[in-house]
C-alpha cells in the first residue's frame, strides 16, 4: 500500500472511529466502543492509527455521558501506542509545517493522561516538556498585536482542540484561559472563510472556557448549533457534539 493510500485509509478509519465515539457519546454504542473497531476493521493497524488520529476524544463518553471504559477498549489504546509509538522527543522550536510534531506531542499526552486516569494503569507519555506550548500571541486581548499572530496560532490552538476536555489541564488550557479575544477571532475568521472544521475546533475552547464560568467575547452557543447544522463529516459532528456538553451546564446556570 502506498504512502497516500495509507493515508486514505486512516483517515477513512478515523471518520468511523468518530461516528462510534458520537454514538457512545449520545448513549446509542454498546459495549467495547474501540475494541470492536479495531476487531471489525478489515485493516486493523489502519484502525489503530485511527485511533491516535481521534485521539482523547475517544474518552468524551466517559468524561461527558458517564459510560464506563471497558478493560478491552483501554488495551485497544495501549495497543495503538505500542504499535505507533510516540517519537522519544520532539523538536524545541515549532516547525512551520502543518503537522508539527509538537502538537502531535501534546495530543498524545492528552490521551495517554485520559487513559491512565480511566483505566488505572501508568501514564504512557508525560507532559511533553520538550514540545513548546501555544502561547497565546501579542494582542490577543484586546492590544495591537500582528494579525498573522493570532491568525496562526488560533489555528494551533484548533490543532490541540482534543485538549479541550474538562478532564485535562495544563499549559495549553493555561494559554487558551489567557487569549479568549484570539480563540473568537480566529472561530470568527474560520467561519467567514468557510473553513467549518477549523471554527469548530477552536470553538471548543470556547465551549471549555465558557464552562469553566469565563467571560467571553462571544456566545460560543449559536456558534456551535450553526456550525453543527452546516455539517462537515463525522469529524465535525463529534467536536459540535462535545462543544453542545460543554456547554449544557452552562447554559442551565443562566437559567
Amino acid at each position: 500500500m502506498s504512502p497516500d493510500q495509507s493515508q486514505t485509509a486512516f483517515a477513512a478509519s478515523a471518520a468511523d472511529l468518530a461516528v462510534r465515539a458520537l454514538d457512545a457519546l449520545r448513549g446509542v454504542e454498546g459495549a467495547a466502543l474501540v475494541a470492536r473497531h479495531v476487531e471489525e476493521a478489515a485493516d486493523p493497524k489502519a484502525a489503530l492509527a485511527a485511533i491516535r488520529l481521534v485521539g482523547a476524544d475517544l474518552f468524551a463518553p466517559h468524561l461527558l455521558a458517564d459510560a464506563v471504559l471497558l478493560p478491552e477498549d483501554a488495551m485497544a489504546v495501549v495497543q495503538s501506542f505500542t504499535v505507533f509509538p510516540p517519537p522519544v522527543s520532539v523538536p524545541a522550536a515549532p516547525p512551520a509545517g502543518p503537522a508539527e510534531p509538537w502538537i502531535a506531542a501534546w495530543r498524545d499526552w492528552a490521551t495517554s493522561t485520559l487513559l491512565a486516569r480511566f483505566s488505572g494503569g501508568e501514564t504512557l507519555v508525560p507532559e511533553p516538556m520538550g514540545a513548546p506550548v501555544a502561547e497565546e500571541p501579542d494582542g490577543s486581548n484586546g492590544s495591537n498585536g500582528s494579525d498573522s499572530d493570532w491568525q496562526r496560532w488560533s489555528v494551533r490552538m484548533g490543532q490541540l482542540s482534543p485538549l479541550a476536555l474538562p478532564g485535562l489541564d495544563g499549559p495549553v488550557h493555561a494559554a487558551a484561559r489567557r487569549a479568549p479575544l484570539a480563540l473568537a477571532r480566529g472561530a470568527s475568521r474560520a467561519v467567514l472563510r468557510r473553513d467549518f472544521p477549523t471554527a469548530m475546533r477552536i470553538t471548543r475552547w470556547l465551549a471549555l472556557l465558557a464552562a469553566e464560568g469565563a467571560r467571553l467575547p462571544l456566545d460560543p452557543a449559536p456558534l456551535v448549533e450553526h456550525l453543527r447544522l452546516l455539517g462537515g463529516g463525522p469529524r465535525l459532528a463529534l467536536d459540535a457534539a462535545i462543544a453542545g456538553r460543554l456547554l449544557a451546564p452552562a447554559r442551565r446556570d443562566r437559567a
